[in-house]
């Protein structure tokens, strides 16, 4: 059977117009790039629901908060950079502070956005959401979990930071049995002598790692953090008791995201090994998406490298 290839971007502007008319009192924002987002989807399917605010990432959040202050659901959209980064305040203090029922759907993160360099490669973005109180972060790992990841955010009262990514990825998730747990993590391959935990692109990655570390009598536990906020401190616990070493896997910067995450929880309740895969305090730059990855090593290939590494020095 082919294994569809599509980008979580896609996933996310085919997932709000297929939920428009679940929900008549949704309303989609966009900052002038609603054919990059795709929202330019819902913006087919409901015209009339959709405003563009311009290249105003600020005001575009401002005018969100208005809206979900007179009870409408709202999403709000642009590249992870701007959404998250040049509207940080905004979000913080007119989202965050009243906690408002805004979801702000932030594409184009990481490296992985490729030939836009470092001024569009935002890293930094989970770490910043991560800071303000009351905000759950989302980061679906392909086209199946994205899509029922952002109706449990529609369904959730609150703000909700999601982030989706440019570039195309393989869906592993089986959508006729695939169940979304808002705040739970899900173990897609059982094993005891590792654990990889990974959040969205980098979740194929360490299922490919795990399936050539297998045949090398390495058997890696593999756990989806899809919700890094709040974060699934039980799954972790176990896999730090039972495997006694994990390594992170994120496309964004060892510092502030999944990783520091979960090192959190872990020295709190069982402190073990935690290798932190991501990209390690430096800026990115244009290149092919793919090729970047490799280079920044977001690749199955060193995260199975780190993991052989890891179990030599257990």
């Amino acid at each position: 059977m082919d294994v569809i290839k599509k980008a979580t971007r896609e996933s996310y502007g085919e997932a709000l117009a297929a939920l428009s008319n679940e929900y008549p009192d949704l309303l989609v924002l966009d900052a002038d790039l609603a054919a990059a987002t795709k929202t330019g989807i819902f913006k087919k399917a409901c015209p009339e629901r959709f405003i563009d605010c311009g290249i105003a990432e600020a005001n575009m959040m401002g005018i969100a908060a208005g809206i979900a202050a007179t009870g409408k659901k709202v999403f709000a959209s642009s590249f992870a950079m701007f959404a998250a980064g040049r509207a940080f305040e905004i979000v913080r203090n007119s989202i965050g502070y009243p906690h408002l029922n805004v979801k702000i759907g932030a594409t184009h993160a990481g490296i992985s956005v490729g030939e836009d360099g470092a001024t569009h490669q935002c890293n930094e973005d989970i770490a910043l959401m991560r800071t303000i109180p009351g905000m759950t972060i989302i980061n679906p790992a392909d086209d199946t979990e994205t899509k029922v990841a952002v109706k449990a955010a529609l369904d959730f009262d609150g703000p909700v930071y999601m982030r989706f990514g440019r570039l195309a990825i393989p869906n592993f998730n089986d959508p006729a049995t695939y169940k979304f747990e808002l705040g739970k993590g899900v173990t897609l391959r059982e094993g005891n002598d590792i654990t990889i935990i990974a959040t969205g692109l980098m979740v194929n990655e360490a299922l490919m790692a795990a399936d050539t570390l297998k045949a090398e009598g390495i058997n890696a536990r593999v756990i989806n953090i899809h919700t890094i906020k709040p974060i699934d401190r039980d799954i972790i616990i176990k896999a730090a008791k039972e495997t006694g070493l994990i390594v992170t896997a994120e496309e964004h910067s060892i510092i502030g995201g999944l990783g520091s995450a979960v090192s959190e929880v872990v020295t709190e309740e069982c402190p073990v090994k935690v290798i932190k895969i991501g990209v390690n305090d430096v800026f990115g730059h244009s290149g092919p998406a793919a090729a970047l990855l490799k280079e920044f090593g977001l690749s199955a290939e060193n995260i199975a490298q780190k993991v052989r590494e890891a179990v030599r020095s257990k």
